[in-house]
């Protein structure tokens, strides 16, 4: 009798975990952030320059939101994109995803600013070309492809300067969890731990987990 509770709590608690990780998975509003610097360019480099920037993906509306700000830069901005895919997550390069010649409406010709705009995800113009036409030819499988390779840690955030032609600062783009997800997650693998302990004590023990 005993073994069968904890085997159904067992369950239970794993169906507990399951469910937050299928929320953070279906989630319409999907978070990246980055913290941009020039020794995470590619090679590295020495500049002063630090920034940070936050990627909002609305897959419902389809739109995605660029936030960033900067500072210290060593010359003038002359461009900013998200690049993507890398070879592999979180290290690499990669061609221009997003439009071209620089983000709408980015500050150039500054050290130092703020960024804020929202793209939609189902227009050509969002896009570099080039992107548009290797990854299926239509905004509908750029986007598809932009967003697998945020979610797969293959794209960054890179700020271009005069004095840094391919990039001053950069940084890759990590999805940032829900909180309720987090919290989803954390009950029910904590909740797990404590069973697998009581299963290893005595049956009277055992008998205290009941659903």
């Amino acid at each position: 009798m005993a073994a069968t509770l904890t085997k159904n709590c067992f369950r239970a608690l794993c169906v507990t975990a399951a469910l937050g990780l299928a929320t953070a998975a279906q989630a319409a509003v999907i978070v990246y952030t980055a913290t941009l610097s020039g020794p995470n360019e590619s090679p590295p480099n020495a500049s002063p320059g630090t920034g940070s920037a936050t990627v909002t993906i609305d897959t419902t509306a389809n739109t995605m939101r660029v936030q960033a700000n900067f500072s210290g830069l060593t010359s003038g901005t002359t461009a900013s994109h998200i690049h993507a895919a890398t070879t592999t997550p979180l290290t690499g390069t990669a061609g221009v995803a997003t439009t071209l010649p620089t983000f709408t409406n980015f500050p150039l010709g500054v050290t130092s600013g703020t960024y804020d705009n929202t793209f939609d995800l189902l227009t050509a113009g969002s896009y570099n070309p080039a992107f548009v036409t290797a990854n299926g030819g239509t905004p509908a499988t750029a986007e598809a492809a932009l967003l697998a390779a945020l979610a797969q840690g293959r794209a960054y955030l890179n700020i271009h300067t005069t004095n840094f032609g391919s990039g001053e600062i950069r940084g890759f783009l990590t999805a940032v969890p829900e909180p309720g997800s987090w919290m989803m997650m954390l009950i029910g693998f904590g909740a797990i731990g404590m069973v697998i302990r009581r299963r290893k004590g005595s049956p009277a023990r055992l008998e205290s987990c009941r659903l």
